[in-house]
Parts: C-alpha cells; sequence; structure tokens
C-alpha cells in the first residue's frame, strides 16, 4: 500500500444514502466493509465523520438558534455517527476505539494523541467524535488537526463526487476533473475543496489531501493502492 497511516474523512450527509434523514443501514454497512479491507490490509486507518444527516450547527444558527448551542449539538450528532459506525465495524470483527473531544465516559474514551496512535499501532481503527470539541470549527478541520496530532501520510476526503473538477459537475457537465492539483492552484481558482481554516492547516503542514467517490466500491483500496482514483491536492 501507498500509504501506512490515514485519516479518512466522510461526510454525514453520506450516511442518509437514499433517505431524507437519519442512517441508511446499507450505506453505512458499506463503508464499514470498506474500512475493513483497508485496515486488513495493514493500513492504520483513523476516521473522522459529519454530523449533517442529524444536524447541522450553522443551518441552526441561520434560524435564529445560538451558534455556539448550535455547533455543540452538530458536534452531538457526529458521536452519534461515529457510534454507528463502530457498531457496524464491530459487526465485521474489527476492533476499534471511540475517542471524543468531549468527555462522555459511558460510551467513548476522551481523545488522548498518544493514546490513540497506540490504538493505531496495535491495528484498531480510530474514530474521531465530536470535532475538535470548540464551536465554529468544522469537522473538515477535526479532521486536518488529528490527522497532523497522529502524523497521518494523508488526509482521504470521501465524498458522493470523484475528485475535484473545474465547476460543479452536477450542474455543468462538461467539468474536467484534475488529477493532481497544488495547494495554490486551489487557493487562486477558488475551488471547494475543505473549508479554508481545514485546507491552511493541510498547507501549512504539508500533510496531501485526496478527494474521491467513497459510493464506489473498492474505491478506498484503489487510492491506497496508487491508483489513479479522485484528485490529489499536492505541493
Amino acid at each position: 500500500m501507498k500509504y501506512k497511516r490515514i485519516l479518512l474523512k466522510l461526510s454525514g450527509e453520506a450516511l442518509m444514502g437514499n433517505k431524507n434523514f437519519g442512517i441508511d443501514p446499507e450505506r453505512l454497512n458499506a463503508y464499514a466493509n470498506e474500512i475493513k479491507e483497508t485496515a486488513s490490509a495493514g493500513v492504520e486507518v483513523a476516521v473522522v465523520i459529519g454530523g449533517g444527516n442529524i444536524f447541522r450547527g450553522i443551518q441552526a444558527a441561520e434560524g435564529g438558534m445560538d451558534r455556539v448551542q448550535g455547533d455543540y449539538m452538530g458536534m452531538l450528532a457526529t458521536v452519534i455517527n461515529s457510534m454507528a459506525l463502530q457498531s457496524a465495524l464491530e459487526g465485521l470483527g474489527v476492533q476499534t476505539r471511540l475517542q471524543s473531544a468531549i468527555k462522555m465516559e459511558q460510551i467513548c474514551e476522551p481523545f488522548i494523541r498518544r493514546r490513540a496512535v497506540r490504538h493505531l499501532e496495535k491495528g484498531r481503527v480510530v474514530i474521531f467524535g465530536a470535532g475538535t470539541g470548540n464551536p465554529y470549527f468544522t469537522t473538515d478541520t477535526a479532521a486536518t488537526l488529528r490527522a497532523i496530532e497522529i502524523e497521518a501520510d494523508v488526509i482521504l476526503k470521501g465524498t458522493r463526487v470523484d475528485g475535484i473538477y473545474t465547476a460543479d459537475p452536477e450542474k455543468f457537465p462538461d467539468a474536467q476533473r484534475y488529477e493532481t492539483i497544488s495547494f495554490s492552484e486551489v487557493y487562486e481558482k477558488g475551488l471547494n475543496v475543505m473549508d479554508l481554516t481545514a485546507f491552511t492547516l493541510c498547507k501549512d503542514n504539508k500533510l496531501p489531501i485526496i478527494v474521491f467517490d467513497m459510493n464506489k466500491s473498492g474505491n478506498l483500496k484503489r487510492v491506497l493502492s496508487g491508483e489513479n482514483v479522485g484528485t490529489l491536492v499536492q505541493f
């Protein structure tokens, strides 16, 4: 495999599958199987998953709710998704650990960097829940921060689109996909890869990003094998 330790970032919305809300068991199990196959190949896997299928703090703020309160509610939504993914993985016989940036001892460990790294070294899949534990930061930023802390080789951003395009491919069918692109080009072209805080963290810490279609079976393994899947953001 091309990478030894990865941080896989999944969107909460992707867990909805064909539903309008919540978690689609079929999509959840598909993701769990992909992660199991990756971990079985000897890759150390950490995961951050969003909460948008349950609650988005920024949308609540737009509706008049206190932004800080809304963001904390969003963090709890990510813990629900993380618990669901943990259950799906353990159902497949994969050893996992769920670490949360907000203390909730009955259901998960607190985030401790050294402990997380030790779990990874032992072959356990580590899921990081509750974002950064602070309002005003997205799960993209949480994923980047955790990836830097555990010294991951790459962030894999699993989406429903197979990479970064010159324009939104769902709106512009003639949009062209980039195979590789530099951080500077992303800035210059105003492309939407991650929120700016997360993207800048990656750039400053020389952490490459691969954006790929997680919903296509086998894509995660193809990315890790070095195949030309998705778009690589590099220096």
